[in-house]
């Protein structure tokens, strides 16, 4: 039962609109002139356009949570998070979450559902991101890492993750939120 206000669509009318930048399939950014139903002008919006992502809250059969490590340049700085990654053109989310899964960890099978979708951005960003819930699996493969991917798995009890949380020790916040979720719904 949703108690809340129903909010109505509000869309900006996009005058102009191109694309000024194209890098690989990871971003592209659009420029916008757009007007507000008000009738005011932004002449200049930006839209970074990436592929959706996802993400996998994997539980072990015996209930352990698994979990990363790795580097993230950006920050220069090493940190947990959940399995995730790309959503290939054409793919469903939900076959990316288990490829992501059995080639970043091997563990494959159990029961899987879509947990949570957020938007990274939505003020600049097109993308989704999608959180899968995956039950029961377990370790049938070795990692098949990317030459560009560092990845350390960490096969934890949902205790430690919680505390990692409380720590500020899984900074990524389209980890935290889902892992948050899980946890308010799993006490």
């Amino acid at each position: 039962m949703k108690d809340y206000p129903k909010i109505s669509n509000r869309p900006w009318k996009v005058v102009k609109s191109k694309n000024i930048l194209k890098v690989g399939p990871w971003l592209s950014v659009r420029q916008e002139c757009v007007e507000l139903p008000n009738g005011t002008q932004i002449p200049t919006w930006y839209i970074l356009e990436f592929p959706d992502w996802i993400n996998v809250i994997a539980l072990t059969k015996d209930g352990k949570m698994v979990m990363v490590d790795q580097y993230r340049h950006a920050l220069g700085e090493t940190h947990y998070e959940l399995v995730a990654g790309v959503v290939d053109p054409g793919e469903e989310p939900l076959h990316a979450a288990q490829r992501e899964l059995s080639e970043e960890t091997g563990f494959e099978g159990g029961e899987w559902q879509l947990f949570m979708t957020l938007s990274p951005n939505p003020t600049n960003h097109n993308n989704k991101s999608y959180t899968f819930l995956a039950t029961g699996v377990e370790k049938r493969r070795e990692q098949h890492q990317e030459p560009t991917e560092d990845i350390h798995i960490d096969v934890m009890e949902p205790e430690q993750v919680q505390q990692m949380l409380r720590d500020g020790e899984i900074i990524q916040a389209l980890h935290a939120a889902p892992l948050w979720k899980y946890f308010c719904e799993n006490a």
